[in-house]
């Protein structure tokens, strides 16, 4: 079966569910509900691939704390398969958010690139795996030139990217596969066009309640409606979309049939507080 490796965050988050996100005024307000789990873009994207039964690893940066014991362990008894390098802190996520899908999140700690003591693993891992994806934190930057050299396609996640901020343009300019939202870009369509004129060969932008849009390689547009579900939490929705659109394309999907497979698979993690229902218990 055709592995994927995946470098990235994995975080320890605490969600607080508003009646409304905050006004920049002082002012009190009253949670209506607030719980602790695993979050982290790369450690969502891991969990639906392992529960697709897609073969996966995910490497991912903790230190040796409370938080990174918690995301460790909450990772192992999901059966993710895991490699960790220790770092100075475990990040660490504030979640506010309301139940229309409406969220702000505050980065309480968020761990340096390392100093690349575990480069060699990471390598072997990454030449042994049949695609690759790496989400935007300092470690998987940092990673960039090595995943390149491997000649591994590379899927990114550029998540609200609004078509200016730097950070996100090496990550762009390495991926074989682009996916994003359309929170904060003007027009989706002309910037999945420009990824796939830049060397992309998919592009997606997920539109949330209305689905997902995608340029292929031959600049043919398909569009996928989202699976109706009673949404409890949209943590981990888009990550889930991704690796369903992965896992078929790793099984021969057309873009069309892997759309499909992505809107399933992010419809599963809408029902769950948490990014996948294997942490539910």
């Amino acid at each position: 079966m055709s592995s994927v490796f995946i470098a990235g965050p994995a975080s320890w988050n605490t969600l607080v569910v508003l009646d409304r996100l905050p006004e920049p005024v002082p002012h009190m307000q009253f949670a209506e509900d607030s719980w602790e789990t695993l979050g982290g873009t790369s450690a969502g994207k891991a969990l639906s691939l392992t529960a697709l039964g897609r073969d996966a690893l995910l490497y991912a940066v903790s230190a040796q704390d409370a938080p990174g014991t918690r995301v460790r362990a909450a990772l192992a008894d999901a059966g993710v398969r895991t490699l960790w390098a220790d770092g100075e802190v475990t990040e660490r996520h504030l979640n506010l958010m309301t139940r229309a899908g409406e969220r702000v999140s505050l980065y309480l700690a968020s761990p340096p690139p390392t100093g690349g003591a575990g480069d060699a693993a990471i390598e072997e891992a990454m030449r042994t795996a049949d695609v690759l994806v790496l989400d935007l934190a300092a470690e998987p930057l940092r990673l960039l030139p090595l995943a390149q050299r491997t000649r591994r396609p590379i899927w990114v996640d550029v998540h609200d990217y609004d078509g200016e901020a730097e950070f996100h343009q090496p990550f762009l300019a390495a991926a074989d596969a682009v996916f994003c939202n359309a929170d904060r870009l003007d027009d989706p369509i002309a910037f999945l066009r420009s990824r796939v004129d830049a060397g992309a060969s998919l592009a997606v932008c997920t539109l949330g309640a209305d689905g997902a849009v995608a340029i292929d390689s031959d600049g043919d547009e398909h569009r996928v409606s989202a699976v109706p579900v009673d949404v409890v939490d949209t943590n981990g929705a888009g990550d889930a979309f991704l690796a369903g659109v992965l896992d078929a394309r790793l099984a021969g999907a057309t873009v069309p049939q892997a759309l499909s497979a992505g809107a399933r698979s992010a419809s599963t993690v809408l029902g769950s507080r948490h990014l996948h229902p294997l942490l539910d218990d």
